[in-house]
């Protein structure tokens, strides 16, 4: 094989698996679950924090979802995402705080 042709199918093969993840609507979006309740933000701020360990938990318990798919929508996606990020140290916590330092130098940490 020429590496052109090479390169055109690695890329053609990445495309369909990019386009495999891509996200499909919802149809449960807006829909009451079993218990004829919404997840809003609170609750998906929760279950964003405790995804990884569920995550885990799913691994080897077929019936836990990561991901309540009975939610009201937007604020549910947000709270999800903040609470991911509150986990896992969104918040630029390892930039440097020190003021008139430099970090480049002999004397640098």
């Amino acid at each position: 094989m020429k590496p052109s042709l090479t390169v055109l199918v690695l890329v053609l093969l990445l495309l369909s698996i990019l386009a495999g993840c891509a996200p499909g609507p919802n149809p449960s979006r807006k829909m009451a679950g079993e218990h004829g309740e919404l997840a809003g933000f609170w609750l998906g701020l929760w279950q964003g924090f405790i995804a990884p360990f569920v995550f885990v938990a799913s691994l080897f318990k077929g019936d836990l979802n990561v991901y309540e798919v009975h939610n009201n929508g937007s604020w549910y996606n947000f709270g999800y995402l903040f609470g991911l990020a509150c986990f896992f140290g969104g918040g630029g916590n390892r930039t440097s705080r020190r003021c008139g330092k430099s970090n480049i130098g002999p004397d640098a940490k």
